[in-house]
């Protein structure tokens, strides 16, 4: 059975992005080395990625056309992508397929032989995913600032979530990976 992964860096305070969509300045504070070389390792783990709509569309723009990490740009653009969207009636970005119902999507993927899937940013996708008991680990780059306002990665749950620590990686930026598995509930 494959694994599902959400990976994002976030604030201390829980913000995935500023105020604005796409305000990410904050990565800077955690990239380097370590980062770059931990999110190549991903691309070897996983063979597909899952965005919600909005991801999509900012991943889409930017790494079409990416060229400061060309390793990476051509993960991005050769893997296999979902786009989960309602909304969207097909996508632009190669190898990549709209799904309206993501987690019944997940599920069946999940059962399939393959590599870990991945989902990118996305807190709109997490937060389904999370709620239907699909997510098998939650791989978070706490990055070391707090910005006061912005999305925050983890909408209110109405219940406790609570997670069992696999794993932490201090990085020489300060970031911190952590590696949390969620804990099944009664």
């Amino acid at each position: 059975m494959r694994k599902l992964v959400v990976w994002n860096l976030m604030t201390l305070d829980g913000y995935f992005e500023g105020t604005k969509p796409w305000d990410l300045d904050f990565h800077m504070l955690a990239w380097g080395d370590e980062l770059e070389r931990y999110a190549t390792d991903l691309g070897r783990e996983g063979d597909l990625l899952i965005f919600g709509r909005k991801t999509y569309e900012g991943m889409a723009a930017y790494w079409q056309t990416a060229t400061e990490t060309p390793d990476i740009a051509a993960y991005m653009n050769g893997i296999a992508k979902i786009a989960a969207s309602r909304t969207m009636d097909k996508a632009e970005w190669n190898n990549t397929r709209v799904v309206s119902d993501i987690a019944t999507e997940v599920k069946r993927l999940k059962a399939e032989p393959g590599k870990t899937i991945f989902v990118f940013g996305s807190a709109e996708v997490t937060d389904v995913l999370l709620k239907a008991g699909l997510i098998d680990e939650i791989r978070i780059c706490l990055v070391p600032v707090v910005l006061g306002a912005g999305n925050p990665h983890f909408k209110p749950a109405g219940e406790q979530r609570p997670m069992k620590l696999i794993d932490s990686r201090p990085l020489k930026t300060g970031a911190v990976i952590l590696r949390y598995e969620p804990l099944k509930t009664a």
